[in-house]
């Protein structure tokens, strides 16, 4: 086979260079589908190659990166060496690209061997579980695994597994718009029209790379965005003055979730939160006597005065067993309990460090797809509903407070218990 000569952007010579991991994240017209199907045919035109092309769904041949390749190939005046197939593709010296999706097929790529590269395509989308079965399944000496994605979410398991927390070795590269010489001037028009007059969130997403801070659709999108061009997503201290009130979506297979709140002048101010699941009541008591806050009332949903099975006792009297001042949250419904939450955010300062895993789920809180026709959609249950249903307590609760006379009491604010 003779020689190739094609031009490839700078940022994209690292494809020819040996690394267990490549990979390639950015926005959009970046040149990177582009750079790693080139490249790959380059490389597999020199030596046979085993290559598998994937992504986590791919329901036909169509969804896969077939048809780039194919084009490249034409491109490249590779036509005569490669031959183009209905489902693969194979070159004169016995490479071969196979082209499957994850989610659906994930028990015959376990079997297969000898991959010399997985491109996996479109890896936003791949879940953590196909990424722990894929991973160990690509095993050939010296194999490598190339990746290839627009990230959404700072939470995705992709963003997680290879920008947050990559592998050692792993080759990482941002490669957008601008570093493409060959970027068209109907992408530029259209990149320029969103950066002028659309959503600076949707544009530092599409065309930057950048994580989405909230998700499109997420329930309460607007307020969060608000809170951060506010700059009330921040470091928010602790004031040892004023008690701590605690809001709890309990749960024990799924999360349980707990805000921390204090009211400072016309603030209210969240300076912590909790999640864990699996563990005792006692555990969490223990967990909040560390934090050494003066705790003022503990808020929880109706449910906590269900008898459980096991004991004969309701989880509320449990919770006051462990010494915990424990008040019911008014029951108003889901769509009025975010109504209200939605009314209480402009009050709202969140300390972006200790509440991270919180805001997170604010962040991506949605509705579920509607598949029944009907007009009524209602949040999904996931990752982020705990976080979000004891924020809906924080909210309904702290109403009810608001509009219930209360007492004063002497507190002894220095010496009081965590619990007093």
């Amino acid at each position: 086979m003779s020689q190739v000569n094609a031009q490839f952007p700078v940022k994209l010579q690292c494809l020819f260079k040996p690394s267990r991991y490549k990979i390639l994240h950015g926005g959009r017209g970046s040149g990177k589908s582009w750079g790693v199907a080139r490249a790959l045919l380059i490389l597999a035109a020199q030596k046979p190659m085993r290559i598998l092309c994937t992504r986590e769904v791919q329901n036909s041949i169509l969804e896969s990166v077939h048809k780039l390749l194919s084009d490249q190939i034409s491109d490249l005046g590779l036509s005569a060496f490669y031959e183009i197939q209905k489902t693969t593709i194979r070159g004169a010296n016995g490479t071969q690209f196979i082209f499957e999706g994850l989610r659906h097929n994930i028990n015959s790529i376990k079997s297969m061997e000898g991959i010399d590269v997985c491109w996996v395509e479109e890896a936003e989308k791949v879940s953590d579980e196909s990424w722990r079965v894929l991973i160990p399944t690509i095993r050939a000496e010296n194999s490598e695994i190339w990746v290839t994605f627009n990230p959404h979410l700072e939470t995705d398991p992709t963003y997680q597994r290879f920008i947050a927390s990559p592998p050692s070795g792993a080759v990482i590269v941002a490669v957008n718009w601008r570093d493409n010489p060959w970027f068209p001037a109907v992408l530029e028009n259209e990149r320029a029209a969103m950066e002028s007059g659309g959503s600076r969130d949707l544009y530092l997403h599409i065309w930057e790379g950048h994580c989405m801070r909230v998700l499109d659709g997420a329930v309460y999108a607007d307020e969060m965005r608000r809170m951060r061009e506010e700059g009330r997503i921040t470091t928010v201290p602790y004031e040892p003055t004023k008690p701590v009130s605690t809001f709890w979506d309990l749960g024990w297979g799924d999360n349980t979730a707990i805000w921390f709140v204090q009211s400072v002048g016309m603030q209210l101010r969240v300076i912590d939160f909790l999640q864990d699941n699996r563990k005792t009541l006692a555990h969490y008591a223990k967990a909040l006597q560390a934090k050494e806050y003066v705790y003022d009332m503990y808020y929880f949903l109706h449910d906590a005065s269900h008898g459980n099975l096991g004991t004969g006792k309701t989880t509320l009297e449990m919770l006051r067993e462990l010494g915990l001042k424990c008040k019911i949250v008014p029951q108003i419904g889901i769509d009025n309990g975010i109504k209200t939450a939605r009314s209480m955010f402009s009050t709202v300062w969140i300390d972006e460090k200790r509440c991270a895993d919180g805001i997170r789920s604010l962040e991506y809180y949605h509705y579920d797809e509607n598949t029944d026709g009907g007009s009524k959609r209602n949040p999904a249950h996931d990752w982020s509903s705990h976080a979000a249903d004891a924020w809906r307590y924080f909210a309904v609760g702290w109403k009810d407070r608001s509009e219930t006379p209360r007492q004063p009491k002497p507190r002894n604010v220095g010496g009081g218990s965590w619990m007093s």
